[in-house]
């Protein structure tokens, strides 16, 4: 635990910030490399391999040599971004919590899973394998995961993003779309030569909002409630005297087990549609940009009863949950490999106050170590 609690120390104090975030920030290189050096100090079998360029994974492989099944611990490397944040890559520890960003989401997971397949290293595997997986660029396209189940099979999977010790079974999935409206260009002066496109991008959004409004309102998943829609970004015109012949606005879709991308964007065309059937001069149209699978397994399904009672013999509730955010465990899920979500507990995901309960990594990685033997065995 103390070389663990080492490794999720000296993580936090590496800037791992995803460049497809922020310009310029350095991505998952170093962070990579401090991982891959833990792994091999207990003789693991590691491989670095770049998932896009300069955003490399790490995979290690803790081999018994006996046939059996393959349990994947898996969590990703890169943060968001630190704007308003003092001192992010200073790990200051108080009261049992280790600050810092990333702390929670989710180096520590990644530490856990280290420490798991070390401990385990130290007593030794009677059959099957566990191989532990630090991927790239989760926080924004998961290019890491794609590369992990393009080259990697496994029987079972944990990945360790924060439940704060509950065994997630489903999360929610999301699907990014672009707006945009169209006016014309003339002097603020002469409104009967021009059209203004953010007053039209204006009608949009409100039908937007009485679209979340009734999506909240449908009935719910039993784990992850409803559906939800907001708008994410704005932008447009120029100047002042001008009336705007461009807007464009960025919308985020929170989709539930059986809705995609295709749904989500059929749903705005309804919209535009009926605008545009009510005012012939109305002009707008829409993409989609990126869409991410939600997921849900069978919580009576072998991987999640192992682990709740390892959970459990640990004193854990253990109780299962949903989650409202994203994780790599769709895709690992859509590639056939059964997966549950179970990390350390904290809070300030995404904030400028990001922490950590040191407490909670002990035991999220003393229970990864007991799934994995009961898994295997």
């Amino acid at each position: 635990m103390d070389r663990m609690r080492r490794l999720l120390r000296d993580l936090v104090a590496i800037n791992s910030i995803n460049p497809s975030l922020v310009a310029g920030a350095p991505g998952e290189a170093e962070a990579a490399a401090c991982v891959a050096d833990c792994l091999r100090e207990s003789a693991l079998d590691v491989v670095v391999s770049d998932a896009a360029p300069g955003r490399p994974n790490v995979v290690g492989v803790l081999d018994s040599g006996q046939p059996g099944p393959t349990l994947l611990l898996c969590g990703h490397l890169d943060t968001v971004g630190v704007e308003g944040m003092d001192a992010p890559f200073a790990p200051t520890e108080r009261e049992g919590r280790l600050y810092g960003r990333g702390s929670l989401d989710m180096k520590s997971g990644v530490a856990a899973c280290v420490g798991a397949v070390r401990l385990l290293a130290s007593e030794g595997l009677t059959r099957g394998r566990v191989v532990v997986a630090a991927v790239a660029d989760e926080e924004h396209a998961s290019v890491g995961a794609e590369a992990l189940v393009r080259d990697w099979r496994a029987d079972g999977a944990v990945v360790t993003e924060p439940t704060d010790l509950s065994v997630a079974v489903a999360h929610k999935g999301f699907a990014w779309l672009e707006l945009h409206a169209y006016g014309k260009a003339a002097h603020g002066s002469r409104p009967d030569e021009g059209r203004d496109a953010i007053l039209v991008m204006g009608r949009i959004l409100g039908v937007l909002e009485r679209f979340d409004q009734e999506l909240r309102a449908r009935p719910t998943h039993p784990l992850l409630g409803s559906g939800s829609l907001h708008a994410s970004t704005i932008d447009g015109g120029g100047e002042w005297s001008m009336y705007p012949a461009h807007c464009r606005l960025h919308v985020e879709r929170r989709t539930l087990p059986g809705e995609d991308g295709a749904r989500a964007l059929h749903e705005v065309e309804q919209m535009l549609g009926v605008l545009r059937s009510n005012d012939p001069a109305f002009t707008a149209d829409v993409r989609l940009m990126l869409e991410r699978p939600a997921y849900n397994i069978d919580e009576r399904a072998e991987l999640p009863q192992v682990l709740v009672a390892a959970a459990r013999a640990r004193g854990l509730e253990a109780r299962i949950t949903g989650m409202s955010y994203w994780t790599d465990a769709a895709l690992l899920g859509t590639a056939g490999i059964p997966t549950v979500i179970f990390g350390p507990r904290g809070a300030g995901l995404h904030g400028v106050s990001e922490y950590v309960e040191l407490a909670s990594v002990d035991e999220c990685a003393l229970t990864l170590a007991a799934t994995a033997r009961q898994f295997l065995a």
